[in-house]
């Protein structure tokens, strides 16, 4: 989802300094924050995606962080019979489990936790042990049948497989092997990388916030992206957390990120590459000038130019909680959760560890934010519709092939476990 070459201009403005000293956190509040605490544009995008109110998004998104704790705890005291756990429709908390010796200490320990149970063939262990032999025979599948397939994800709803692969396979005559019977074949777009961005909708020249452009270089041109989460790293240096795919250069020595307040318009030179992971996860941190220090110290997130939301904390992915994500090109957009810790194609690189949420996002939001209630989430990588430019065109051209649009993301907690010291900033 990063834009093509916009051509190199005047510098732009300074900033204002923010007055603002966020606290840094990794874990969630114990109670969702006031509705009146979140932007309009939030609470639009809610409303229009998702069919909720602000207090009815904020208090599903707790639920769903409340339900991954009781998760874990399940998935360690059970592994046998633990099926896995979502949020359905109308935001109840259900808990899968399968037969087996423990089935009924567990069934009683969801119903002691006021969780209602269902009872499903296959434990989340046997579906992780299918998953992992999709992926071994993934890898090794010939030409042209390695092109055709793009990964596989767990369906904890309907307790199955998932396997993602190109549009242009004839489903009801592609052959899977016997091991993966019953498996569904998710037909899906290319994952595009790299297009342009019709309109960056305008970037102040102030503090940034997530969500807001930025672009980098390399000898072809330069490619815009959207900041992802400010925060700190463990020497306590000031940084910013986005995609690893917007770094052009791929990791190489030197790569520097510009302010972009309008397509083809550079501002000040804001920080540089500090490091870049294109596979599995897909991050990268950027180290902030010493100069643009001050304008990156804040904990806020929102659509260029507009009300922002503060971050409070952190949060991990759960099947049927809302989300939104945040990005330069549509700015705040919303979904649910589909899918959890799966793995996808997207051209030469393969994302591992992600989640995908059925939210629209478009050439330019990648390294955007996404948010779960008032807590960092993810950061935008991959989505089915990104060589599109409205997202009411892709939702139409994705309900033709029976699919909707997608975004695949990276867990916040993801990249901060691969970087100790990391810290979001919070309030």
């Amino acid at each position: 989802m990063r834009s093509t070459r916009a051509l190199r201009a005047a510098m732009i403005g300074s900033a204002a300094l923010l007055l603002l000293a966020p606290a840094f956190a990794h874990a969630a509040p114990a109670t969702p924050a006031p509705a009146a605490a979140l932007p309009e544009d939030l609470v639009a995008a809610v409303k229009r995606d998702l069919g909720l109110s602000a207090e009815e998004y904020l208090t599903k998104a707790d639920a769903g962080q409340k339900l991954v704790a009781f998760a874990n705890e399940m998935r360690t005291r059970f592994p046998d019979v633990f099926a896995g756990a979502w949020l359905d429709p109308a935001g109840k908390p259900l808990v899968g489990l399968a037969d087996g010796t423990d089935t009924d200490a567990a069934r009683k320990a969801v119903e002691d936790a006021g969780y209602t149970v269902k009872d499903l063939p296959r434990s989340e262990r046997a579906l992780e042990d299918q998953l992992t032999q999709a992926q071994k025979w993934i890898s090794t599948l010939p030409e042209p049948l390695a092109g055709l397939v793009g990964g596989a994800a767990v369906d904890v709803v309907n307790n199955n497989l998932v396997l993602r692969v190109s549009n242009t396979v004839e489903v009801g005559g592609f052959q899977v092997p016997d091991f993966l019977e019953g498996a569904v074949l998710a037909l899906q777009p290319a994952l595009g990388s790299v297009a342009p961005v019709a309109d960056n909708g305008g970037a102040p020249d102030d503090a940034l916030f997530g969500g807001d452009s930025y672009a980098a270089e390399n000898a072809e041109g330069a490619f815009r992206c959207s900041l992802g989460f400010n925060g700190v790293d463990g020497s306590g240096a000031t940084v910013n957390i986005s995609a690893g795919h917007c770094d052009p250069n791929h990791g190489a020595p030197g790569s520097k990120v510009f302010q972009m307040p309008a397509d083809g318009v550079f501002g000040p030179q804001i920080g540089t590459f500090k490091r870049t992971n294109l596979d599995g996860l897909d991050f990268s941190i950027i180290d902030i000038e010493d100069s643009a220090d001050h304008r990156f110290q804040n904990n806020l997130v929102r659509v260029p130019g507009r009300s922002p939301l503060h971050i409070t904390g952190t949060a991990d992915p759960v099947v049927g909680a809302p989300v939104c994500k945040s990005g330069l090109t549509t700015g705040f957009t919303c979904g649910t959760i589909n899918a959890v810790n799966q793995t996808v194609g997207v051209g030469a690189r393969v994302l591992r560890g992600g989640f995908s949420a059925n939210i629209c996002a478009l050439q330019g939001d990648s390294g955007g934010t996404i948010v779960t209630g008032d807590r960092a989430l993810g950061i935008s990588s991959a989505s089915n519709v990104a060589d599109l430019k409205f997202c009411e065109v892709a939702t139409v051209i994705t309900t033709i092939v029976g699919d909707s649009p997608q975004l695949f993301a990276t867990p916040i907690n993801a990249i901060i476990g691969a970087n100790p010291g990391l810290k979001v900033r919070t309030s």
